[in-house]
């Protein structure tokens, strides 16, 4: 099958021949068709198969054969996790409607809002944002949407992984409620197919290959290793194979730093790339690594989905990801789109536990591969592959009037329960019994009978409590003392 038997008009097909794109992919051929018809649809495929063209192409063609955008308008939207993904969205959906009149932009956080708000004044075709940054356009007026159209939501389950759910139930509020709804990420858990009960309707439901699946065209091994021997392995490794262009992948941020400064020690030209940059040093960062003027680029896993390198051919696990499906993500920046890639992962023995959840999620042995010199001191064992798990059932929310606190409808007040009711461990001396103070205790007796000595002060016992001997006697304006009343 080619490009032109999907039916996209003759603009997009010179854009797609001008890229060296011929026949599409499974995703692509299964997509296109079931967007331009004006559908709605959930589609899931492997990182790396062509998910983006599978939305952007049939968007633009639709988007051509509308209405004008009006000022500060937009007619798509498309909404993503992070801002390296955004901007390989954008810039895809810029080379490909290259040959059209339509405009498209992208805004993201990091950076200053005052230029983005001024773009958008013209109005925009295709947006591509996240979803904290578009907020705060609308919140300034700097973005409308009542002549939307079309909306995405690109890598769906990392949007929620990353905590944007609440986010995204405020744009979706200010959306018409007419319009096309498109669902596109690598993997669709339950709170994925809960979220989209409410947004998507009477959907196509497109899966090109198994749920959590990597792609057959990365080979991947493990190397098992002594956790205090993995830097000195990751170089080893780069060096002995030759390797140049290499993405890395540490779990912090401050143990991605730690690793370039290390790499540059052993004269290998590195840079990192997470949270804590700056958006101009990420994305310089990502524009040197692309063009060959670094050998490792270092990245935490909010990144993982936005690094869209042709032919990428190597990645290293430094850490294994505390989320299985994360694996899934950052092997897919190599082997796309066809290509062929490796995907290597330093494992030590307190990382048993993870390699375990990610052999039990893509349902597959990642194969043991010692290295010279490095053979563990704490040998990594063999565990047996263990049964999927069963996916959760999204909770179903209680009714209004069940929604009570457990402690106020079945626990009275303190102050309500009566002496009884109390443990015994709970009740004022004042509420026991003579035998429970012991045997030698006596009940107070008169203040007009008890005993005084020689100086006027009381023999008897000081009975009361700590708060009673605290509370100040004040006089009042009848002459009289407050209590005494």
């Amino acid at each position: 099958m080619s490009f032109t038997e999907l039916g996209l008009n003759d603009h997009l097909l010179q854009a797609l021949s001008e890229k060296g794109y011929q026949e599409p992919t499974p995703i692509q051929a299964a997509a296109i068709p079931a967007v331009l018809e004006g559908r709605d649809v959930m589609a899931a495929a492997q990182t790396g198969t062509g998910k983006t063209a599978g939305f952007v192409l049939p968007m633009l063609q639709l988007l051509a054969q509308g209405p004008k955008v009006r000022a500060n308008s937009v007619r798509a939207l498309v909404l993503t996790p992070t801002r390296e993904l955004a901007a390989q969205v954008e810039d895809n959906a810029e080379y490909y409607g290259r040959h059209t009149t339509l405009k498209t932009e992208v805004v993201f956080g990091g950076v200053k809002i005052n230029p983005q708000m001024q773009r958008l004044r013209g109005g925009v075709d295709l947006l591509v944002a996240t979803p904290g940054r578009l907020l705060d356009l609308h919140s300034q007026n700097a973005v409308r949407f009542d002549q939307l159209e079309i909306l995405v939501l690109d890598e769906a389950d990392r949007m929620l992984d990353m905590g944007f759910i609440r986010d995204i139930r405020k744009i979706l509020n200010l959306l018409p409620a007419k319009r096309q709804n498109l669902l596109f990420s690598a993997t669709f858990s339950a709170e994925i197919k809960d979220l989209a009960k409410g947004l998507v309707h009477n959907p196509v439901e497109v899966s090109v290959s198994p749920e959590n699946a990597t792609a057959h065209t990365v080979e991947q091994w493990l190397i098992p290793v002594d956790k205090s021997a993995k830097t000195r392995a990751l170089i080893e490794v780069i060096k002995r194979n030759s390797w140049y262009q290499v993405l890395v992948f540490s779990r912090t941020k401050h143990g991605a730093n730690r690793l370039v400064a290390q790499l540059d020690k052993a004269d290998i030209k590195a840079a990192a790339i997470h949270g804590n940059k700056s958006q101009g040093a990420r994305t310089r960062a990502l524009q040197e690594f692309k063009d060959g003027d670094i050998q490792v680029l270092v990245a935490t896993d909010i990144a993982a989905r936005g690094i869209d390198i042709k032919e990428l051919p190597h990645v290293i696990n430094f850490d294994l990801p505390n989320i299985a499906e994360d694996y899934v993500h950052r092997i897919g920046r190599t082997g796309r789109a066809g290509s062929v890639g490796e995907a290597v992962s330093l494992v030590s023995l307190d990382e048993l536990d993870l390699l375990i959840e990610i052999e039990r999620l893509t349902q597959s042995r990642i194969e043991r591969r010692e290295m010279e010199g490095f053979t563990p001191n704490n040998p990594l064992p063999e565990i047996a592959l263990k049964a999927p798990r069963k996916p959760k059932k999204p909770k179903t929310p209680k009714p209004e009037g069940e929604q009570k606190s457990r402690g106020n409808s079945e626990r009275k007040p303190q102050r309500d329960r009566k002496p009884s009711d109390r443990k015994p461990d709970e009740r004022k001396s004042s509420d026991r019994k003579p035998s429970d103070r012991g045997d030698n205790h006596k009940p107070r007796s008169n203040s007009n009978s008890t005993a005084k000595n020689s100086s006027g002060a009381s023999n008897a016992p000081d009975n009361r409590t700590n708060s009673q001997r605290r509370r100040r006697r004040r006089p009042s304006g009848g002459g009289e003392v407050n209590g005494n009343r």
